[in-house]
């Protein structure tokens, strides 16, 4: 079938930054064969209605947008697995020159909603999208702790300890020090609403993803504040206010192992380490006393896991520069230009093999976790040699959210830094991690002959929307020995692929043979750009059989398909249907196993 009004949708697919083209009809033979092939391929049929299409487009206006704003991104908040989520952008408008924009999208069918974020130097802000808009009020970008009420109590040190490393001989005369009664040190506050969960849960959860399987550490230190960096620095206006939002430890697996640590923390000057060395500053900071901020049993339910909810919160103390004794009276009244350590005691009396699994001081600043990351005793030596955690790797993360600074902790070895979540506010200087998301990814999968074995690797690109304008197409495989050309992807359009990398065999579908760095290429488009606008999507010239290859519409077979995430695409002349085993589910039923993508059989794909 030829596209009617051809030179229409021409000028239209140019606007877009696209190229018009006709798709001309197969005959009937043609189409028997094609037919009998996929019967004995898939050892099925597929639906007449189905349309291989997993993918849905729309658009938001966005309105109220603050000034200042440096970036609007659209997100799609999608689950990876049964047990994994992201949230990944579909759009972006740096520089926002008016306060209301409209940014069309392309999502996958299946998702958990959109949300929309506005970044600015020290914030980022996320509200969920209901409907086709999204409107910021003004008043979300700052918010304050003056409503709330400190307890009327004077604090006061009653107990004076040993750490656990100068228990252990690592850190000679280190003191631990406690309140008298952390009962009455309880701020009441109001709860988060429903919209601030499902934003908390979608953002931490997605940058930092829980599970053994996830390494997080990159992500901390990529944006630089750790270790001698990550000392958050008092204003001397405010009180310092914490409040722990979340926990998550498999208590019953683990003898409740957040529930049965502590927050400390201690201060400093940078006039105190002026000069001093690395190793000098970590002396001291092993000198310095730390205190109890609170204790995790009197705020969490003891079995509680995964459940986020801002109940009560806690205020800093100040208790001068010397070294306390008891009965000292602490200050709700932080000085200015303080920096402030963090460090979780972990105190479970959990045992394995008769001695206790995790007791010892975890601290934000890496350099301190030297002895505890590498000891012998308790499973925290797994960070080293197992989980690949460096012996000086830092045990606390920072993001900011809607005006909050967010401690996210990893309290045990597996690196995916959100066993503990606490809140920050009030009396510290502006922290800027904001976090950095991924762009969504589309991959388009080819059969490049009539009469295939439907890898879906002779031709794989992905696609990525830079921003309102831009596109970003990769060529990322040719499992095909036909010469092939890519066409609608800018400058990349019409080479052949084989030459691009200089390599006539099988390029990134043969596992164990030599891998290719993708070839990629950024192409301008219009605001109204769509991968699901036939005119704008990549199809393949087959220079061997002078035909062309587009993705497959609506009853066809499956000779092309795209896939809004970053696919795992077959191994070479291995069917899709056994690389993802609900394929032929999907395609006989177009509404069933609509994400049999998210399912690769292992070992079966690139």
């Amino acid at each position: 079938m030829k596209i009617k009004n051809i030179s229409l949708a021409f000028i239209s697919a140019l606007l877009m930054g696209c190229m018009g083209f006709e798709m001309p009809d197969q005959d009937a033979q043609t189409k028997e064969k094609i037919n009998q092939n996929v019967e004995k391929i898939f050892g099925t049929q597929f639906a007449s209605n189905q349309t291989w299409c997993t993918t849905s487009s729309g658009s938001i206006v966005i309105s109220n947008i603050p000034s200042g704003t440096d970036k609007v991104q659209l997100l799609a908040y999608i689950a990876e697995t049964d047990t994994t989520t992201s949230l990944t952008i579909l759009n972006e408008i740096n520089k926002p020159a008016t306060d209301q924009v409209t940014m069309n999208y392309d999502i996958p069918s299946e998702n958990l909603g959109m949300y929309v974020a506005l970044i600015s130097e020290n914030n980022f802000v996320l509200q969920k999208v209901k409907g086709n808009s999204v409107s910021f009020a003004r008043a979300m970008m700052t918010r304050g702790v003056d409503d709330l009420t400190l307890p009327s109590a004077t604090p006061t040190i009653g107990l004076i300890e040993d750490s656990w490393a100068a228990q252990r001989g690592w850190i000679e005369g280190e003191k631990l020090y406690q309140l008298a009664d952390y009962s009455v040190m309880k701020i009441p506050v109001n709860n988060y609403s429903e919209t601030d969960i499902a934003s908390f849960r979608a953002l931490i959860f997605s940058y930092f993803k829980n599970g053994r399987d996830y390494n997080n550490l990159p992500l901390v230190t990529g944006g630089g504040y750790y270790n001698a960096n990550a000392y958050p620095i008092t204003t001397g206006s405010k009180p310092i206010i914490l409040s722990p939002i979340y926990k998550s430890d498999k208590a019953k697996q683990y003898g409740n192992e957040v529930w049965n640590s502590d927050l400390y923390y201690y201060y400093f000057k940078d006039s105190d380490i002026e000069g001093k060395t690395d190793d000098e500053q970590v002396a001291f900071f092993e000198s310095l006393p730390k205190y109890k901020a609170i204790e995790f049993k009197q705020h969490f339910g003891e079995t509680e896991d995964d459940v986020i909810e801002k109940r009560t919160s806690y205020a800093l103390m100040y208790f001068g520069d010397g070294i306390p004794e008891v009965g000292t009276e602490g200050s709700f009244e932080f000085p200015q230009g303080y920096k402030v350590g963090l460090m979780v005691r972990a105190n479970t009396e959990f045992k394995e093999n008769g001695k206790p699994r995790k007791q010892g001081e975890l601290y934000g600043d890496g350099r301190l976790n030297v002895n505890i990351n590498g000891y012998s005793e308790c499973n925290f030596k797994g960070s080293f040699k197992e989980k690949k955690l460096p012996l000086n790797s830092p045990r606390v993360a920072w993001l900011v959210l809607n005006g909050k600074v967010m401690m996210c902790w990893e309290s045990g070895t597996d690196r995916d830094f959100n066993d503990i979540i606490i809140e920050v506010e009030g009396g510290i200087e502006p922290i800027s991690i904001i976090p950095e998301l991924d762009n969504n990814y589309y991959t388009f999968c080819f059969e490049d002959r009539e009469i295939g074995d439907y890898d879906l690797n002779d031709v794989v690109i992905k696609g990525r929307r830079i921003d309102n304008t831009h596109v970003e197409y990769s060529i990322i495989a040719c499992g095909a020995e036909d010469r092939l050309q890519v066409k609608n992807i800018g400058e990349l359009s019409g080479i052949e692929i084989h030459s691009l990398f200089g390599y006539d065999r099988f390029i990134n579908t043969v596992p164990g043979e030599q891998y290719f760095e993708p070839i990629s290429t950024i192409v301008e488009v219009s605001s109204d750009f769509s991968f699901l606008n036939a005119l704008c999507q990549p199809y393949l010239y087959d220079v061997s059989t002078n035909k062309y290859v587009y993705l497959s519409k609506v009853g066809e077979d499956p000779h092309g398909i795209m896939i809004p995430y970053d696919f795992k695409y077959p191994i070479e002349r291995l069917c899709i249907k056994d690389a993802y085993e609900q394929f032929n589910s999907w395609g006989q039923n177009s509404i069933t196993s609509n994400e049999w993508y998210k399912f690769p059989v292992e070992g079966k794909t690139f």
